[in-house]
């Protein structure tokens, strides 16, 4: 098998399609039949202001290798991926594009259109933030996300 070898290394080439190969097979699951000792992280939820930042990617990556240690320590690992809507940042971007849109304030539109806003808000950034993820190549398992309105984090909130 005589291959020939670029010169020079290519990430590009490499790395193209490899993190979505990952998360298609299942890679990051946890397997719920195991009996080995799990261990799981909840990533915490950025704000989805559209774009993480260095410190997202620093706080993620510390956390992700902490799980790929754990896995090659035979533990059954789940690192979850969550968005947060509450953070003064989210507020404020959702705040400036009703006042831009609609020409109101937060009181003016009030608390439910503002929770709709916000969802509306997610939609559109969300995908922004799992391609930052993916090019982290982090061991998120995506069947587990969780966004701070969903409906089972709402009522966790409030029984407590």
């Amino acid at each position: 098998m005589n291959r020939n070898l670029n010169k020079k290394y290519n990430h590009i080439e490499i790395e193209k399609d490899r993190y979505q190969q990952w998360v298609k097979s299942g890679l990051f699951k946890a397997n719920v039949s195991s009996i080995n000792p799990t261990f799981s992280i909840i990533l915490p939820p950025p704000n989805v202001t559209g774009l993480l930042h260095l410190g997202h990617a620093w706080d993620s990556t510390i956390q992700d290798l902490l799980i790929r240690y754990k896995r090659l320590q035979g533990f059954n690992t789940l690192f979850i991926p969550g968005m947060d809507h509450a953070g003064i940042a989210t507020q404020v971007k959702v705040a400036q594009r009703i006042k831009e849109e609609q020409k109101l304030n937060l009181q003016e539109l009030g608390k439910d259109k503002f929770l709709q806003q916000a969802w509306k808000w997610k939609t559109e950034y969300a995908q922004n933030i799992r391609k930052q993820w993916a090019k982290l190549g982090l061991a998120l398992d995506y069947s587990h996300e969780v966004f701070t309105l969903d409906e089972n984090v709402k009522q966790a909130v409030n029984y407590l």
